[in-house]
Parts: structure tokens; sequence; C-alpha cells
């Protein structure tokens, strides 16, 4: 874990931390802080034992549970799916339709497109330590989020839009935009109201980051094991809109497949669901009676080149490795038919979606002309790839279509913790495959778009390519863009840069992808399946 400063209660610059969830310290929050919080309570409880209405419900993560937590930082699929049964947003979302309802706020805003939101605290809410949620708190996150001293990871999201948070009184606080912007009150999910007291300590960010999680949702974490489980109980002073409907949880991480499925399935089960279900083993557990569903979205492999390390930063050896790449063939061995070959930075089923001028279809030939263009012969290739387990079955098929292409090609999957830190020490590489989903941020392209690319974005910066003159001049378009008050003129404009995206290929999908989730209905009902990393139970309950 990198060095993180404690300037309280305003940080000033700190590390960007995980945005891919690739980070965050192993270890336990200490005892004396976890008491007086009510975060982590204990280092051996598993979650197990009750009967009845009152048993645990087990759910097996695909992903790890070791990024970190903090919800203005995080991107990873186990703390914000965690993160969102815990903490709550003055507004909240559907997590299938993503269609904002009031969480802390008593109200939706009426007009959208006013540049002034006013939000009152709903009566009686309180933090899982008992004390009462303020006004204070929203304006301490929201003042984190807005510092231009902090970088955050949800400071991409708001910066741009959202000019000040102030407190009226107690129980009410006013928005003030920089100028229209519907898109914002569903991005306020992302913004988890935190305790001031908790948080503005000294060291409590890094506490935020190793685990340490009090909000004032419907489910409190009372253990936190990285790389083993999480486990959480009913909140009783909970008095929101989505109550909860079990009365203990444990979700494990099991990263690897086999025993991912194996929790699930058989005789032995010890889960009652698991997200992110292989392919292949569909078939074997609908059988088996369970339930496998899942959807469509945003989530896809991207590769990623670092533009400093010589030939990547030739846009032409960037797009000859693209072409060679047979994605129909990806589509086909590793995802089984549940994906598409990219034709754009976003799925087809995006709102915003338009095929790109620049398509990646299978054209070995044309890879070769674009090296020999470039001047580049003899090239090797160590891929640098995270260990999910998808993502390990399409490297073997980029590995033959980049070596039937001349380029000597190595693949090298690692924890996505060793990957990213890599990364965050500034570490030579030279090209990274890793699986993404800005969905778990929103569906609206503006959002998923700064996600990936922007001046100040931590991507940017592990592609080194933000000083790129055609960075810049994507970096104005995306913040015209931002500003049009048209919908019709502000899609075409995104559509537009996207086109730059496609061509420049610095950060770009190969494949998108569905999302399985399984789980068992003779236990559970109300299950959604969501086509982004993680679940969400807070509309579910025992069958």
């Amino acid at each position: 874990m990198r060095d993180v400063t404690h300037d309280v209660p305003a940080p000033r610059r700190r590390s960007f931390l995980k945005y891919s969830g690739a980070l965050g310290a192993a270890g336990a929050v200490p005892a004396s802080l976890a008491a007086c919080s009510a975060g982590p309570e204990s280092t051996n409880d598993l979650g197990d034992g009750g009967s009845g209405a009152n048993r645990t419900l087990t759910a097996v993560i695909g992903y790890g549970n070791d990024g970190t937590w903090d919800p203005t930082q995080t991107a990873s699929a186990f703390c914000m799916a965690a993160n969102n049964h815990i903490y709550e947003g003055l507004l909240d979302t559907d997590p299938i339709s993503r269609e904002p309802y009031p969480a802390l706020a008593t109200r939706v805003p009426p007009d959208l497109t006013a540049t002034s939101w006013t939000f009152t605290l709903r009566p009686g809410a309180t933090f899982h330590d008992g004390r009462p949620v303020t006004a204070d708190d929203v304006v301490f996150v929201f003042d984190r989020i807005l510092d231009p001293g902090t970088q955050t990871l949800a400071k991409g999201f708001f910066e741009p839009w959202l000019e000040d948070v102030r407190k009226i009184d107690e129980r009410n606080v006013e928005l003030v935009l920089k100028f229209p912007f519907p898109e914002g009150v569903s991005r306020l999910t992302l913004a988890k109201i935190m305790p001031r007291h908790v948080f503005s300590r000294p060291g409590a960010w890094n506490d935020a980051i190793r685990g340490l999680a009090v909000g004032s949702g419907p489910y409190r974490q009372t253990a936190h094991h990285p790389k083993s489980n999480t486990t959480f109980e009913a909140f009783a002073g909970y008095n929101g809109p989505r109550p909860p409907a079990f009365r203990k949880m444990n979700w494990l991480t099991i990263v690897d497949a086999a025993p991912r499925v194996a929790k699930i399935s058989g005789g032995s089960a010890g889960a009652q669901i698991a997200d992110n279900i292989p392919y292949a083993n569909i078939g074997h557990l609908e059988s088996s009676g369970l339930t496998v569903a899942g959807g469509a979205g945003m989530n896809n492999l991207f590769l990623m080149f670092n533009t400093r390390h010589k030939p990547f930063d030739d846009v032409r050896v960037r797009q000859a490795l693209h072409y060679a790449i047979d994605r129909e063939k990806i589509v086909e061995v590793a995802l089984k038919g549940h994906g598409k070959p990219s034709s754009s930075f976003l799925d087809e089923a995006n709102p915003a979606y338009r095929r790109a001028k620049t398509v990646y279809d299978h054209d070995p030939g044309r890879a070769r002309a674009l090296l020999r263009e470039a001047g580049v012969s003899g090239l090797r290739i160590d891929i640098l790839a995270v260990n999910v387990s998808w993502i390990v079955d399409c490297l073997p098929t980029i590995k033959s279509s980049w070596d039937a292409i001349g380029v000597r090609t190595t693949l090298s999957p690692q924890e996505t913790t060793a990957v990213f830190t890599k990364m965050d020490q500034k570490q030579d590489y030279q090209v990274v495959a890793a699986a993404s989903n800005p969905n778990q941020f929103g569906l609206d392209a503006d959002l998923i778009m700064r996600y990936n690319y922007g001046p100040e974005n931590l991507w940017m910066r592990y592609a080194r390519w933000a000083d790129d003159p055609v960075a810049q001049q994507l970096f104005k378009d995306m913040d015209r863009a931002t500003r049009e008050t048209d919908p019709d003129r502000k899609k075409t404009m995104i559509q537009d840069y996207i086109d730059v995206v496609a061509e420049q290929a610095v950060l770009y999908p190969v494949v998108h992808n569905e999302l399985m989730t399984a789980w068992d209905p003779r236990d559970l009902a109300g299950i959604r399946a969501q086509p982004y990393p993680g679940i969400n139970v807070l509309q579910a309950r025992w069958a």
C-alpha cells in the first residue's frame, strides 16, 4: 500500500487509491477504533449460525475484498457492492434501472434542470454507532470530494458540474451546480454519507481503506478479513426505504472459479448466491436447481498501453495489436457466446452508443502492415493481466493472435492487487489486460468516459498519456460535452470524442461480456441479477 497522508478534516493531496479496486492493506482494523465506531468487531467471526428466518445469508463474490473500502475512492467490485448495503447517499439508484430514489434525503429534486437542489435529511436517520446523521456529515463528505488538494475517484464524477454544498441547518443542505446538469441526480448515490465524527479523526481515511465502514444503511459491518470474508448484520436503527431482510450476511471472497462454483453447488453447498459464474458451469448449476441469470452491460476486457514505453507511443502499433486479436474466437471459446466484440468504447445497450468510426475487426494483414509502417519488427510483449477467471480464459486467444503476426507474447496473470501495485509504484510495463465495468457507477456516458479518461484521471496516469496533444484536445471536448444542455447535442458530442478514443486505442475494450449470477430459488426470492460485478440484496428476502 502506498503512503497516504493524514491531514484532517480536509486532507490534502493524497495518492489516488485503487480506482480499479486493486489495492488495500491486508490487516485488521484496530480493535479500539472498531469498538467505538461500529466498524469490524472481530477477527474470527465467520458469520455462521442461525436457522430459519434467522439464518445467515452466505454469498460468494468472485472479486477480492482487499481493495480500498473508502467510498470516495473505491472501484472494487466487492467493496462497492458491500458499501451499497452499509452506506446511503442523499439519493440512491435502483441497481437495475439506475433510477434515483430518496435514501437519506426525503425526495428527489422536482426540477432537475435547476442550478440549486435543496435536500432535507430523513427524520431519525442514524449512523451505525447511534449518532444522528446531520447536514455537517453531508458537507464533510462533499468537502472531501470537491477539495482541490484531495484527489479522489469521486471527484471526477462531481467536480465538473458541482460548485458547492452548503449547510442550511441541521437537517437541510443545498447543492449549488455550476450549470444545469440533470445527470447529476443519479450520481448522488456515489457520494456515500459518512460520519464526520468518525472519519475526521487522524488516520481514519487509512482505516477506511483497510475496511472500516460506518454508515447509515440497512446493514452494519461486523467483521472484515481481507482475502477471506466480510460479515454484516441487520442495523436495528435503520428507518429508510429498503429495510434489511436478513439478520446476518457472510460474504466470501473466492476469486478462483472452481472453489467459487463448488461453494454454491452440490449437496454440501455453503452459499445461497454467487456472482461471476463461469459460463461453462451454467448448465450444471441450472440442472441442480439453481437459477442462473445475467445481463449484458459495460463489463469488458480492456487493454491499456504504457505510452511511455516504445513502441506503444505510436498509435499505429496500438491499432495493429487490436486489429490482430480474433475477438469472435474470444466470444466463442472463452465467453461461450456470452459477449460481443467491442464496436465502441460503450456497449451496444448504452443509450449513447454509436458504432465507432474505428472498429477493430479481426484483420491480421492490416495489423502486419501497420507494424511495418511503424518500423516495428521482432516485437516481444509481456501482457500483465489480472487473474479474474474470465479474463484468464481470454488471454490464450490474445496470445495466439499476436503470435500469428510475429509478436512474441508472454502471459503474466497475477492477483489484481499485484498488477495495480506495480503501476501505483510507477514500475515499467508494456500492456495491461484487465476487467472493467463503469456501470458500477452509473449508465450516463459522460460519467463512463470520465472514469476512464481525463487530465486528472488515474487511468491516464497509468497509461502516461495525459500530456499528449491528442489527449489535451480530448479533455477539452469532454468538458464542452459535459456543459452542453441540449440532450441530443450532448449525445452527439460524446459520440464524436469516443471516435477519438477508439482511434487512439490507449485504453480500449476488446470484448463486452455478460456477468452471470447464480442463486438457489428455494432459499432466496427477489434476486435480480445485475450486469456489473457484485450483488445487491436490498430487495431480496428468504423464500
